[in-house]
């Protein structure tokens, strides 16, 4: 198979989900070898897409070239990587990539109906020398790799929600990626926001940009208290457990969002991966610990 990158250039912009900082955001095609490359044109520097420069994991994946990072990488990670996107430039005015309506959607629309450019050199697998897992004790997550003929990625999510309760996701080159996985929006629980915004992050988080998951049972101030949160006028709990502004794309959305990071965030290996990814209880910092040990293991 021959190594593939854009055959256009597409722009996006809007605010970022922690930093909530406006960005206007291009993809570009970029030569054969190049890799996925994320270049901050408002100070002039480069960042390769690489495990190597992961520099935090806290709800998101950011890389960094020095004082210098980008945030919120993994969704246009995952949308270049389910196209089959070998080699982009993304140029960005700003330190966080705009989190749009919180899934890939946005991308793979864009992309898709213009197809892509093939280059002439072969697209180069990740091979790995044998099979590895990386587990976190505390929080029970795990990843695994598992040298394969193919490339296939699966996920099981488990919050101990009585909303959520476990959910599995799968996705391999024979799945649409733009119909079944771009589309599935980042979620937060609703007790979760007041500790995020103690954190510095959910900054740019507003109802249109994720699916806000209502444990507990809330009480009329609660629900006024969610409209001020959000800046709506009315504001409601389905009796499924998510806040009413949003419909459901698929009964495990939150699962399928949960494999969509997991896919762009192994992309930070480097490349596509000849494996059978499976995880438990993904997340960034799981899943930034599979690919810098990944890099350990390629042939």
């Amino acid at each position: 198979m021959k190594q593939q990158t854009l055959t256009a250039e597409y722009t996006f912009e809007g605010r970022g989900l922690h930093t909530g900082k406006f960005a206007h955001m291009t993809l570009k095609p970029a030569p054969v070898g190049y890799g996925i490359r994320f270049v901050r044109t408002d100070v002039g520097v480069e960042i390769p897409a690489l495990a190597s420069r992961i520099s935090r994991t806290d709800r998101s994946t950011t890389i960094s070239e020095g004082e210098v990072s980008v945030v919120t990488i993994e969704h246009v990670m995952s949308a270049l990587t389910g196209l089959g996107v070998d080699n982009a430039r993304v140029e960005l005015d700003n330190e966080e990539v705009p989190i749009l309506d919180g899934s890939a959607s946005f991308y793979v629309r864009a992309i898709a109906p213009d197809g892509l450019q093939a280059q002439e050199a072969e697209r180069v697998w990740l091979e790995f020398d044998a099979p590895f897992e990386v587990r976190d004790e505390k929080s029970g997550s795990w990843v695994r790799v598992e040298p394969a003929e193919t490339m296939s990625f699966e996920a099981t999510s488990d919050f101990q929600s009585r909303v959520l309760g476990v959910q599995e996701a799968r996705w391999d080159e024979q799945v649409d990626y733009v119909s079944q996985i771009a589309p599935c929006r980042t979620f937060v629980f609703f007790h979760e926001l007041e500790f995020l915004a103690s954190r510095g992050l959910v900054k740019g988080g507003d109802v249109d940009n994720a699916i806000v998951i209502v444990e507990h049972p809330v009480t009329e101030g609660q629900t006024e208290a969610m409209c001020r949160v959000f800046g709506q006028s009315q504001l409601s709990v389905t009796p499924e457990g998510y806040l009413s502004n949003i419909q459901l794309h698929f009964p495990n959305e939150c699962g399928r969002h949960k494999l969509l990071d997991l896919i762009g965030d192994m992309r930070l290996l480097g490349g596509f991966p000849k494996a059978r990814i499976s995880a438990y209880k993904p997340g960034h910092t799981i899943n930034s610990v599979a690919s810098r040990t990944g890099l350990n293991h390629i042939k």
